[in-house]
């Protein structure tokens, strides 16, 4: 099974596709850092870093993992005593405007000089080789794009990014699929999927009993129905932990839910106030919250093992699709990609992304807590960046699948797999429902 064919033709990954996703992920983040100095250092959150920290952030990574990894005697841009304000795992994020950081004018040179002879360097490649460093720092740049933006979802005052359109939603059924016991493959194809990360990989076969999977995510509308039920009030739906946290943190709603005085809710959203959607799918609930309503709603979380052969198997060809439409790529009319739309889009919104089982918005509009700890595949080693996924294999950290409205094309995949801890609800996340068969 591991060795079944795939959609994607090996060396689909070239140079090419790696300076095009540099160069995507760089207009990304300068669109995103462009404010005034006041902005770009103020601490919106302790949840987040200031965006200037991000800004250069990205630029001492690619310098360490394009230039320096292969040069390490050469004259740095980020010179040592600078570099080390940008190190994630020393600087917790509520302390970084503490730092003695580069400014937003000196973050933007650094930037451009470490791109210039990155790019210097890559004209140097071989064109067909699978160029997956630069893939890994490309993918970076993305995640950091994802942490801007909800920097910026927290900050207060007038909007300073303005929505793109998505397609309009439509009647779907509030059923769930079948999907019946097998054999899978788990896990990226590097033959065809060449940047995946190293918690990705290897691909093994899986035997996953029968499932049944909600079609949609979960909306705001049945959101409203759990807590007008009293969901938020009824210790029986929740863990120990989740109830205790739920208290702590005095969890009513999902984050930034308002009542607007008339029973119904309004959400403040990259500073405008707008209703709740109920069409929409729900976001911003942690893992206790998604637990809880899945216990409320007479089901469970998936796990993501579920989660990834309910989106790539097609049992009709007993193979693994690339994504769950087949092989082409994320287009709009596909998925809710690219950070541009600021929120999810309505269920119902992508028919023509439905994987083989018939399940939509697999890929794009939120996060989908599964119920997975986050733990390596068998066999697992670690890639070029030897402390991206091992430090969290503590048992701490809960897995999310499927990226979001905010997530990059290149920046996501079925076997991508991102991680966070159970409290977290700042990040664009929801749920889907799934239950024994």
């Amino acid at each position: 099974m591991t060795g079944a064919p795939t959609d994607t033709p090996p060396g689909a990954r070239g140079l090419g596709a790696a300076l095009a996703a540099l160069e995507s992920a760089r207009r990304a983040t300068l669109a995103l850092a462009d404010a005034d100095d006041a902005e770009l250092t103020a601490q919106h959150s302790p949840l987040m870093s200031p965006l200037v920290w991000d800004l250069a952030h990205v630029g001492q990574q690619e310098e360490h993992w394009l230039l320096g990894v292969a040069d390490p005697g050469r004259d740095p841009v980020f010179h040592p005593a600078v570099a080390c304000l940008y190190d994630a795992f020393e600087h917790p994020r509520a302390t970084r405007t503490l730092l003695p950081l580069l400014d937003p004018a000196a973050s933007r040179r650094a930037l451009a000089e470490v791109r210039g002879r990155v790019l210097d360097a890559l004209e140097r490649a071989r064109p067909d080789d699978g160029h997956f460093p630069a893939g890994m720092v490309a993918q970076h740049e993305f995640q950091h794009g994802e942490t801007m933006l909800a920097t910026h979802n927290l900050r207060a005052g007038d909007p300073l990014l303005v929505p793109t359109p998505v397609p309009p939603g439509r009647l779907v059924p509030a059923d769930a699929v079948l999907v019946p016991a097998g054999p899978f493959p788990l896990g990226a194809d590097p033959a065809a999927e060449p940047w995946a990360l190293d918690n990705e990989l290897p691909q093994h076969e899986v035997h996953v009993p029968a499932f049944r999977i909600a079609r949609v995510p979960v909306t705001n509308g049945e959101w409203s129905g759990f807590v007008a039920a009293g969901g938020y009030d009824d210790p029986r739906l929740w863990t120990a932990e989740g109830w205790a946290h739920r208290g702590e943190q005095g969890l009513r709603a999902p984050m930034a839910w308002e009542p607007d005085g008339a029973g119904w809710w309004t959400q403040r959203r990259f500073g405008a106030v707008r209703a709740v959607d109920p069409a929409e799918p729900v976001q911003h609930v942690d893992f206790h919250e998604a637990q809880a309503y899945a216990r409320w709603a007479g089901a469970r979380l998936p796990t993501e093992v579920e989660w990834e052969k309910a989106c790539v198997w097609d049992p009709a060809a007993g193979r693994r699709r690339r994504w769950p439409w087949g092989s082409g790529p994320a287009t709009p009319a596909r998925a809710n990609l690219g950070g541009t739309a600021l929120g999810p889009a309505r269920v119902g919104a992508y028919p023509a992304g439905a994987s083989a089982y018939g399940v939509e918005q697999m890929i794009g509009d939120v996060w989908e807590w599964t119920s997975s700890v986050f733990a390596p595949w068998p066999g697992f080693s670690t890639m070029l960046y030897a402390d991206y996924s091992a430090p969290f294999f503590d048992g701490r950290y809960r897995v999310l699948r499927g990226g979001a409205w905010s997530t990059a094309a290149d920046a996501v995949r079925p076997s991508f797999r991102n991680w966070d801890l159970p409290v977290r609800r700042q990040i664009f996340t929801g749920l889907r429902l799934a239950w024994d068969a």
